[in-house]
């Protein structure tokens, strides 16, 4: 995408002819709807052009050599890193930490704050509706050191209960950890309000912001946040590369997640001194082609402009709420459309998810069926999976009309 400014109309067809992917026929003549974002998004040709052009053009590691493709690699990877700071407007780019995803990410301040702070007894507060990503690392640790578990309850509009929440903060807890929106019911949580009630009890707070930071805008000195994970390749860059924003004076007190290459400052025989941060937390050879897709994916979605990506999904949310709710024994999941992100999951009753799934796909259309690494939801929810349409800046009403028409016919072929 051309833009030098911010775009005052929003031009889906327009950002559509940046994706190569979705020219695509899935087979001859059935053209690919791609509604699957929440899992991983697609790519615009930029991050393409950009990792391919590192590999032919400035192929070499970074931080160590002094020769011109070390310093110019090296430049572009902490760019990359300069970028994303300012995209979530935090105070310094010693606070950004590249991970591998937002899986690795909150495990690292599970086995780094977490083991160095938590002792038996300690309280976390996490919340029913976590994916596992959220939800196993705090598990390993509460084994491992006899910490306890209390969850905020999901009501049945699909809202967190902050009546419950406020009561386990009677208990003090020392860490809340919750997402910043559901990648099953698409609720949006109030993090800055949840945030401040969790620093009010003397606890921190740390935000899956896996499903959030792709979406709308996320500013972690507004919502005051101590910790926020997030992924690259759910926002139009590439697999393998994360980011863990940290408060600089918690990290600084952190002790290092892995040991090895370019996490230290001196190593003797027998002992080693951290290197100052971020580098503190990013051991050996990192992704560095990765990162740089990651900055172009930041400079695009710059470009389009984070207040209209999040106002196109929303129409299509309420779109698509409408369509499939109008639907004979069709059941959505999850809050009205003024608090959910681009994400509805559904049953249809009688079917199986995973049919409905490979229905759809006959018509082209890339749908998720399963328990969306989120089974104690499911388990609240008492069904066994779900079916989710998931959207992004390149989604179209047309393709939320397909959707509802294929759920038609699934309907139609099984009675």
């Amino acid at each position: 995408m051309n833009y030098t400014t911010k775009t005052t109309e929003y031009d889906v067809k327009r950002i559509r002819e940046d994706f190569p992917i979705l020219k695509r026929e899935v087979r001859p003549g059935v053209p690919l709807i791609y509604l699957d974002s929440t899992a991983t998004s697609q790519k615009p040709q930029v991050v393409i052009d950009a990792m391919d052009a590192y590999y032919r053009q400035t192929n070499a590691n970074i931080h160590r050599g002094v020769h011109t493709l070390a310093e110019e690699a090296t430049a572009a990877y902490e760019h990359a890193r300069e970028a994303i700071a300012r995209f979530i407007s935090a105070q310094s780019t010693r606070e950004v930490i590249y991970t591998r995803n937002a899986t690795e990410s909150i495990n690292l301040v599970a086995q780094t704050w977490g083991r160095a702070n938590l002792n038996p007894g300690d309280l976390i507060i996490l919340t029913e509706m976590e994916h596992h990503s959220n939800l196993v690392p705090w598990q390993i640790l509460a084994a491992e050191k006899g910490l306890r578990l209390e969850f905020i309850p999901v009501g049945s509009d699909g809202l967190l209960d902050l009546d419950v929440y406020r009561e386990l903060l009677q208990l003090k807890p020392r860490l809340v950890a919750f997402t910043h929106m559901s990648n099953v019911l698409g609720t949006i949580t109030p993090a800055k309000h949840m945030i401040q009630m969790a620093h009010e009890a003397g606890a921190l707070a740390l935000v899956d912001g896996a499903q959030s930071v792709p979406h709308f805008k996320v500013d972690v000195t507004d919502l005051d946040a101590d910790f926020l994970a997030f992924s690259a390749h759910k926002m139009l860059g590439p697999t393998g590369i994360g980011v863990l924003y940290g408060r600089e004076s918690i990290l600084e007190a952190m002790p290092p997640y892995m040991g090895g290459g370019d996490m230290i400052r001196k190593v003797f025989l027998r002992s080693f001194t951290p290197n100052e941060l971020p580098h503190k937390y990013e051991a050996g050879t990192p992704a560095i082609a990765e990162a740089i897709g990651f900055g172009a994916a930041i400079q695009y979605l710059n470009q389009v402009g984070m207040n209209s990506i999040a106002e196109h999904e929303h129409r299509l949310t309420a779109y698509a709420l409408e369509r499939l709710e109008e639907i004979p024994g069709v059941t959505v999941y999850g809050p009205e459309a003024e608090h959910r992100g681009g994400v509805v999951s559904f049953t249809i009753e009688g079917i199986h998810p995973h049919d409905v799934a490979q229905i759809l796909d006959g018509d082209g259309i890339a749908i998720r069926a399963g328990h969306h690494c989120a089974m104690p939801l499911h388990d609240k929810l008492a069904i066994p999976a779900s079916s989710r349409a998931s959207f992004y800046l390149y989604n179209t009403m047309d393709e939320v009309d397909a959707l509802a028409n294929s759920v038609y016919k699934v309907i139609k072929w099984f009675k």
